[in-house]
């Protein structure tokens, strides 16, 4: 779920300090400027997580989003997709299912990739066990399943990203890097100064070079790469004592946000949330739901639309990176 703690395991402060031009300049933004997609993961993993992404979408100021392929609420939201064809949704690349009351289990069969199996016969249920138990031929073969599936409902995607970073993994971050560049698609990978990553988290330094060549892969492939990225919003609870009211989580959500903008260097960022409008049936799957309201509570918020705009902060889409790429 967060994934800026994956990332740990490859982003160093030398990678910060390597680039002088920011991804985003590179991309033809102006100089200076803080150039910023709001994303919503784990669209199509409950009906709750659906109405979530849709609310922070249509009515705020979110506008990127990806589905996790192997999940029972697909159809829904691509049924939402086709009605509104130019919202950026990407495959949410799925190699763990981690709630202990709901599972969803890989697309290629267990002959194929038993390793990819738990018990249970879902995926497992930590990054962990993953990088235990997958081997690097399995994980290739169930994300380039999840991305037909995609394909098969007649959509192709705006980008690709992983559920709780596990294609980030040194062990599998070539396989990832691999089929972004085969398919021209997009992923999540932040090549530039990583500021935010390094303010979160002790990151350690032994992975510098990995990361900085794969930034410069996907680069010289034709491919959009991210400057920055930030997932602490998931983290954010209410103070304790605060009286949780849809009206005191939305305040204070959207003014971790507006924090967390102001504290953004210029370039890329991409900033991740997850979006779920609760009910008693979400409460049952996970106890995220008052993090995952409040985010979407604050995308909706028309505080925080002011404020990016009063900045001049620009906000960006895939598909728009994707273009101006193109045009290079």
């Amino acid at each position: 779920m967060k994934l800026f703690i994956a990332f740990c395991l490859l982003i160093t402060t030398g990678v910060a300090q390597a680039q002088t031009a920011t991804y985003a300049e590179k991309l033809g933004f102006p100089k200076g400027k803080k150039v910023v997609i709001f994303h919503v993961d784990d669209a199509g993993m409950s009906y709750e997580s659906n109405v979530g992404t849709i609310n922070a979408i249509d009515k705020g100021i979110a506008n990127s989003t990806s589905i996790m392929m192997p999940c029972g609420w697909v159809p829904q939201f691509f049924k939402y997709l086709k009605k509104n064809p130019n919202v950026d949704a990407g495959v949410h690349l799925t190699l763990t299912s981690e709630w202990d009351n709901y599972r969803w289990s890989p697309l290629v069969g267990r002959d194929k990739a038993p390793g990819l199996y738990d018990e249970q016969g879902a995926f497992w249920h930590s990054v962990a066990q993953v990088v235990e138990h997958a081997s690097v031929e399995e994980v290739d073969a169930e994300i380039r399943a999840q991305l037909a599936r995609y394909r098969s409902f007649g959509f192709q995607p705006t980008h690709m990203d992983s559920h709780m970073g596990t294609l980030f993994q040194p062990k599998f971050v070539m396989s990832y890097a691999k089929l972004a560049m085969e398919e021209k698609i997009p992923i999540l990978f932040p090549g530039g100064h990583a500021s935010l990553i390094i303010k979160a988290n002790n990151v350690p330094a032994d992975l510098q070079k990995l990361i900085h060549q794969v930034g410069q892969q996907l680069w010289d492939a034709g491919l959009p790469v991210l400057d920055d990225l930030d997932g602490t919003s998931y983290g954010w609870t209410l103070p304790a004592g605060t009286p949780v009211t849809d009206e005191n989580v939305q305040k204070y959500k959207t003014q971790k946000f507006i924090e967390l903008l102001k504290s953004a260097q210029p370039g890329l960022t991409y900033i991740i949330m997850h979006c779920t409008a609760p009910t008693p049936t979400f409460d049952q799957i996970s106890g995220s739901g008052q993090t995952r309201n409040g985010d979407m509570l604050a995308m909706m918020d028309p505080a925080l639309k002011a404020f990016v705009e009063k900045e001049g902060i620009i906000v960006t889409t895939w598909r728009e990176l994707l273009e101006r790429r193109k045009k290079m």
